[in-house]
């Protein structure tokens, strides 16, 4: 993108060369502020704009990325004081049974938690618990779960437990006391569980489920598994998957269904066109997940969802979210148009 200096304005043409390194962690600051990886990209465009033309006022008296990051909080702010909170289905009301009747309203894409590419907010390479944390932060239960947070909520949490500044530097980027970021972080935390970040609410302290090094990571076998049985209908191997309490939700629409016997009396009834599909591995949200093709009467197989699969890292899957909205996401995530020939299982997931 390319700016004008404005009038009076004496801005390096190296600049934007400085912001630049910065853009993949705001996206994910953002992210998680926001909902949304589109709102997310437009409030660091909009970042990365105020601070190119502000850069000839920027004293050093902090780090580039600490300024960075102050204007990216003022950015969310500005929008969250003027958006409606984003949902999931599970947020809206309870448990439908899984028949077509019971579809439900569609709603506007602003009021969804909405998907996000890994590779758009998380870093490659890192400490492996930081890389952890990342891989938790960005799970649609816990974006889902910091739209409950005040805004100011909100950043203190995103900053201090995700992202480990001290209190010392939130209390600079917020312009208040370290006793006040203390204190808005103790609500987050009483709102949200002081387990948020747990993939398992039950683990103990000292329980092996709850380390980092597990509770971070895809499981790319279970996926495979999942992928495997749902290729081949196979609803005996799907539901030995499935936790008991598994729930299934299709963004747009405001229906879900709880339990095995309706995750699978809905695949076998209403969407029981989903047989035949075909399916490539994407990263999403740091979980397991795929894009999801039908066939096509007419040959090959045409996009239909991406879907979305949490788990509860002991090997059962807890729910699966299929985003329908295929014009979106599908070209979101570099995906392809449609399948002309079956993709080989082993296929790695799309970047």
């Amino acid at each position: 993108m390319t700016h004008t200096a404005p009038a009076g304005a004496h801005v390096d043409p190296d600049v934007g060369a400085l912001l630049e390194p910065y853009r993949g962690e705001l996206t994910g600051y953002c992210y998680r502020m926001l909902g949304s990886g589109f709102e997310a990209d437009d409030a660091v465009q909009e970042t990365m704009l105020r601070a190119w033309r502000a850069y000839d006022r920027f004293e050093g008296r902090s780090s580039l990325r600490s300024w960075l990051y102050r204007i990216a909080t003022n950015v969310c702010f500005d929008h969250l004081g003027s958006s409606k909170r984003r949902e999931r289905p599970m947020g809206l009301g309870g448990p439908q049974p899984a028949e077509q009747e019971y579809f439900g309203d569609v709603l506007p894409e602003e009021r969804w938690v909405e998907p996000v590419p890994d590779d758009a907010v998380l870093p490659r390479a890192g400490d492996p618990a930081d890389v952890a944390v990342g891989h938790e932060s960005i799970r649609l239960a816990f974006v889902a779960a910091l739209q409950h947070l005040p805004a100011r909520q909100r950043a203190v949490l995103i900053l201090r437990e995700v992202l480990r500044w001290s209190a010392a530097e939130v209390a600079a980027l917020l312009d208040t006391t370290v006793a006040s970021v203390n204190s808005a972080l103790q609500r987050a935390r009483a709102t949200l569980g002081s387990k948020a970040l747990r993939r398992d609410p039950d683990a103990e302290d000292g329980d092996a489920a709850s380390a980092p090094e597990r509770w971070g990571a895809v499981d790319e076998d279970l996926l495979a598994r999942y992928l495997d049985a749902f290729e081949r209908y196979d609803m005996e191997a799907l539901v030995a998957l499935l936790r008991e309490d598994a729930v299934l939700n299709m963004p747009p629409y405001t229906m879900w269904v709880r339990g095995r016997d309706e995750v699978v009396r809905w695949m076998t009834g209403p969407g029981a066109g989903c047989r035949g599909s075909r399916c490539l591995p994407v990263r999403a949200n740091g979980s397991m997940a795929y894009a999801q093709y039908r066939a096509d009467p007419t040959g090959g197989w045409s996009p239909w969802g991406l879907a979305v699969l949490e788990d509860d890292g002991q090997g059962r899957i807890t729910g699966i979210t299929t985003f329908l909205d295929t014009a979106t996401w599908f070209p979101r995530f570099g995906l392809p148009e449609r399948l002309d020939e079956a993709p080989a299982r082993t296929a790695a997931p799309v970047a």
